[in-house]
């Protein structure tokens, strides 16, 4: 039987080309490794929320940390431009805002803001403690704890410019946002090899909501009104229309991380209720900052300490501030200062809600009234995380 001889050259270029493509096909594969395998430098955290939730607390709670980059509520500048669209068309462009904000891309607002601009053209930029400390501001340390009118009075000429040159310097970017309804909006977000993102999703009994919005009613009629797709009509929710939304994108997104979640969304999600918190601020904390890569410092926890340990429940020129409060007290203002009646239409809009965060309803005006009755349930243990997986899911 006659053999065929192939030329050594030949061997030599088809193993040549042969490794070649491997190579390529592996370099193909490492560019779309996922991300527990290949993550970025930075840690990006999402806290999602709703208006008058304790988010505004929370987000200061990681604004201060020395390792933290935070910007609160950078889609309200969306949100202003393009007020005649709805909230589920403005989707969108919100998660490419914050996904440039997250990547220290801040010509994202180029299309949002005037050209020439400052650190004040930027909302609520002084809550941010990276926008009022070095390299964005030389007035504080990194290390310091600072306050949003100190901030404004010596931070807010430095140009624009410095927001990108402060975020590049941090090893956590911590956006925190209210406008998203929807978790699947931000599969693109979990799924980018770009991003190493985790969301804490934050919740507050929806009656206590309610009180804290009646604080802020004109502030939040624009708002109200891309909820409601009313084509920039301003809104006030007499009829609780909102607060349904809002009750149902907790449902929604909170499902969605629970009930047979994607793989990448394991060990990404943690759920935390505003109640808890403050009765509990150092454990809700370490849990939020362990979740989150942080560490919790003895100023940060001196700090929590006396925000949370002030005198009464805060006045209605402080809805928006960030102060010290008897926090408890505030979690629990709205059994005394809301109607029975209201309570019941607040139930009747947000019974879903109320029950699968771990809410008590009420059933009469003394219930309500009768603070000895505790109307936060007890944590089912990883009732509000997936810290683990399982496969056949």
């Amino acid at each position: 039987m006659a053999r065929i001889r192939i030329p050594s050259t030949i061997v030599i270029l088809f193993v040549t080309v042969q490794t070649g493509f491997l190579l390529f096909m592996y370099a193909r594969y490492s560019s779309f490794m996922p991300q527990s395998e290949q993550k970025p430098s930075q840690v990006h955290i999402l806290i999602l929320s709703s208006w008058r939730s304790g988010s505004s607390f929370v987000g200061q709670l990681f604004s201060q940390h020395p390792s933290v980059f935070y910007l609160m509520e950078p889609a309200w500048h969306v949100w202003v431009t393009m007020y005649q669209n709805s909230a589920k068309v403005l989707h969108m462009a919100v998660r490419d805002l914050v996904r440039s904000v997250f990547l220290c891309d801040m010509s994202v607002f180029d299309a949002y803001m005037p050209w020439k601009r400052n650190l004040s053209d930027l909302f609520q930029w002084a809550a941010s403690r990276a926008l009022c400390s070095t390299p964005a501001c030389d007035s504080f340390q990194r290390t310091d704890i600072t306050s949003e009118m100190a901030c404004k009075t010596l931070c807010g000429r430095y140009p624009f410019s410095k927001v990108e040159e402060a975020c590049k310097t941090y090893s956590h970017v911590v956006i925190k946002e209210v406008r998203f309804f929807d978790l699947k909006v931000l599969y693109p977000l979990l799924t980018d090899p770009s991003l190493n993102l985790k969301i804490i999703h934050l919740v507050r009994d929806p009656r206590a909501v309610v009180k804290s919005r009646e604080q802020s009613v004109k502030a939040l009629a624009r708002d109200n009104g891309i909820v409601l797709s009313t084509n920039g009509t301003k809104v006030e929710d007499s009829k609780y229309k909102v607060m349904q939304e809002i009750c149902r994108s907790h449902i929604q997104i909170y499902e969605t991380a629970t009930l047979k979640p994607p793989t990448f969304l394991k060990d990404r999600y943690l759920m935390i209720r505003f109640e808890d918190l403050v009765r509990d601020p150092v454990s809700g904390i370490s849990e939020m900052y362990k979740f989150a890569d942080l560490s919790l410092t003895p100023t940060l926890r001196s700090w929590i300490y006396n925000i949370t340990h002030g005198q009464g429940p805060g006045k209605k020129k402080e809805a928006f501030k960030i102060t010290s409060r008897d926090a408890v007290s505030v979690s629990q203002a709205w059994r005394n200062v809301l109607s029975f009646q209201k309570i019941q239409k607040i139930q009747e809009v947000c019974r879903g809600a109320i029950n699968m965060l771990g809410y008590q309803l009420v059933d009469s005006e003394k219930e309500q009234r009768d603070l000895s009755l505790d109307l936060v349930l007890p944590r089912r243990q990883n009732q509000f995380s997936w810290s683990s997986f399982n496969s056949k899911h």
